[in-house]
């Protein structure tokens, strides 16, 4: 398992943090504007809903990073959990770090007074090695997704 401990997101790891989520962004072959990732990053360290944990390595080294905003249902009268994006670098995946950021979501999830525990994601069904991750720490949904079309 991995030594890397999980913390919130602080301010003076934006540019550890910027990188990862470069790499994340290119994994996505998304582009975003500067501006997109600055109102992120701010909104991540603020009060508005976006969280964020970071996994570090003991040399110090943000490792990845797990984003998450707790929703309204109309499911029930407490929050759900929406895991929206986890990355981790790539030299540091197989090593627990990505169990230990959804665990941590987790703990969030059942700390929340507002949130039911209830905690979800989406991934691309060819991300197969993320898939190997969340076949053991989360339940396949029966559930299909739709897109309004561009």
């Amino acid at each position: 398992m991995s030594k890397v401990i999980i913390r919130p997101l602080e301010r003076d790891g934006r540019d550890s943090w910027h990188e990862l989520w470069l790499g994340y962004l290119e994994f996505y072959e998304q582009v975003l504007d500067e501006t997109v990732t600055s109102s992120l990053f701010e909104r991540l360290l603020s009060d508005e809903g976006h969280d964020c944990f970071v996994a570090v390595t003991p040399d110090g080294t943000l490792a990845g990073f797990v984003h998450f905003v707790f929703q309204a249902t109309t499911w029930s009268t407490r929050a759900s959990c929406y895991l929206e994006d986890l990355f981790v670098s790539s030299d540091q995946r197989g090593t627990g770090a990505g169990r230990k950021l959804i665990e941590a979501v987790y703990g969030a999830a059942d700390a929340e007074p507002c949130a039911s525990g209830r905690v979800y994601w989406i991934t691309d069904d060819d991300n197969d090695r993320a898939r190997q991750l969340y076949d053991r720490i989360g339940a396949l949904s029966p559930y299909v997704r739709y897109d309004r079309p561009q």
